[in-house]
């Protein structure tokens, strides 16, 4: 079988690393080129700066960078009519319509966490947070201290499992500071925390009057993440132009 040919979007970043990194050990796929503003000569392959220099013909792009970073690559691949997995967070609402808009003209498989075990997590709080809705619903969530973004848009997506389940009975707050007065019934609250080189820990609490119930999540490696992009990447390859999540592999 012919390898997939793979442009990475952000590879001189710390997961982009990863993504190659993973890449070199699957024999099924293959770093072609990469894309970063970074000239740090890491790799074999080329990396461009200018999308309008690249030369090769990726069958697919993984792109875990920034927001903005996305958004300039969802052009390139628009135009080249390249499938797109991105893995990257803290997009606004705005540049999330950016997203939903070119996977009308090519596949885009997005998730806010490329673990597959994430996904179980969320498929859990579906089943059980019906049966929790007297609890106070609590999410602390815990990364590295470059993480820009906050709460996590892993933590946002468990929130909107809840809220799914639950019928959209929930609001979220994330800061209290804000507002003096007691907790609402109807939130679910949000803590976040940076530092080190935490990979990521996600915490549901469901709080209640005698117990807690809890489900923890905690990635000990990037590795992790990189593996699921490829995963995705592999899956998406000749599908038709939509949106896709994880849902869709399972």
């Amino acid at each position: 079988m012919e390898k997939i040919k793979i442009l990475v979007n952000g590879c001189n970043g710390k997961m982009g690393q990863e993504v190659v990194s993973a890449i070199e050990k699957d024999e099924n796929v293959e770093a072609i080129c990469g894309y970063d503003l970074k000239d740090l000569n890491l790799y074999s392959f080329p990396v461009y700066s200018n999308f309008e220099s690249i030369k090769e013909k990726p069958d697919i792009i993984i792109d875990f960078s920034v927001p903005q970073a996305t958004l300039n690559v969802l052009k390139y691949a628009v135009k080249e009519q390249i499938p797109i997995v991105v893995a990257t967070t803290g997009f606004t609402e705005e540049q999330l319509k950016e997203i939903k808009k070119a996977s009308e003209k090519i596949p885009v498989f997005q998730s806010y966490n490329m673990s597959f075990d994430i996904f179980l997590m969320q498929k859990v709080l579906e089943l059980v947070s019906p049966y929790l809705q007297n609890t106070d619903i609590e999410i602390i969530e815990a990364h590295h201290n470059r993480k820009v973004d906050a709460p996590s848009g892993t933590a946002l997506m468990l929130a909107d499992s809840i809220n799914k389940a639950c019928k959209e009975d929930y609001k979220y707050n994330m800061n209290r500071l804000n507002e003096r007065k007691r907790r609402e019934s109807n939130e679910i609250g949000f803590s976040s925390i940076r530092g080190g080189n935490i990979v990521g820990e996600h915490t549901v609490k469901f709080i209640g009057q005698n117990d807690t119930f809890e489900i923890t999540h905690k990635a000990y490696s990037r590795q992790l993440f990189a593996e699921g992009a490829i995963r995705a990447a592999k899956f998406l390859i000749g599908k038709p132009n939509k949106m896709y999540n994880m849902n869709d592999i399972l």
